[in-house]
């Protein structure tokens, strides 16, 4: 069990505090709504001794009367009072939680000053920059010398193959078309588009020496 009582946070403190402020609030009203009961008491009383002739008891019921009402005006500056430092209570909550914050916030900048060295991040900005820009050049020779060994050995061949291919299915479509004509006899009119197309295929071969 322990004995030792510890002491409150000050948020804790300000929410006691904020219930004994609305406590102290509701004592009041209810005093307050009692003296208004006794009031009017006082009051109905007053006009019945005057009604009587009563003049000395009307003058001691005025007397008690003043004294209630000074009683209540004492209870709504009380109140107002209570009001008034309720709010303090709040406002004070919110600039501890306020103060709290920066103080972390401080610390929490403080750490990162401490973690982060601009020396040495600028010598680190640095090194990265000039690695990469080796890194680019590197590459830029890399990729330069490797178009220059496909250019030597591989696009030349490439091309004359593609050409060589297209040469080849033209020569296989007039050949087709050779095949296909009507024999005619040497020396007749019809001859011409036989003599044209060999004449065609004499070109791709040529072509393709």
């Amino acid at each position: 069990m322990n004995f030792f009582k510890t002491e409150p946070t000050v948020k804790e403190q300000q929410r006691q505090n904020d219930r004994d402020l609305r406590k102290a609030g509701r004592d009041l009203e209810r005093d307050k709504a009692a003296l208004e009961r006794e009031e009017k008491k006082l009051e109905l009383e007053i006009k019945k001794m005057a009604k009587e002739g009563n003049n000395e008891g009307c003058k001691i019921l005025a007397k008690q009367l003043v004294q209630l009402r000074k009683q209540k005006t004492r209870i709504y500056a009380a109140n107002s009072k209570i009001s008034s430092v309720q709010i303090q209570n709040k406002a004070m909550g919110a600039n501890i939680a306020i103060a709290n914050a920066m103080g972390t916030t401080a610390k929490t900048m403080g750490n990162m000053n401490k973690v982060m060295n601009p020396h040495q991040i600028a010598k680190d900005m640095e090194a990265f920059k000039q690695a990469n820009a080796k890194m680019d050049m590197t590459d830029e020779m890399i990729s330069d010398t490797l178009d220059d060994i496909m250019a030597e050995s591989g696009d030349e061949e490439e091309t004359e193959g593609v050409v060589n291919k297209v040469l080849d299915e033209i020569g296989i479509e007039i050949s087709g078309k050779m095949a296909n004509a009507p024999s005619v006899a040497r020396g007749k009119i019809g001859a011409s588009t036989t003599d044209e197309d060999k004449e065609l295929m004499a070109q791709l071969e040529r072509l393709k020496s």
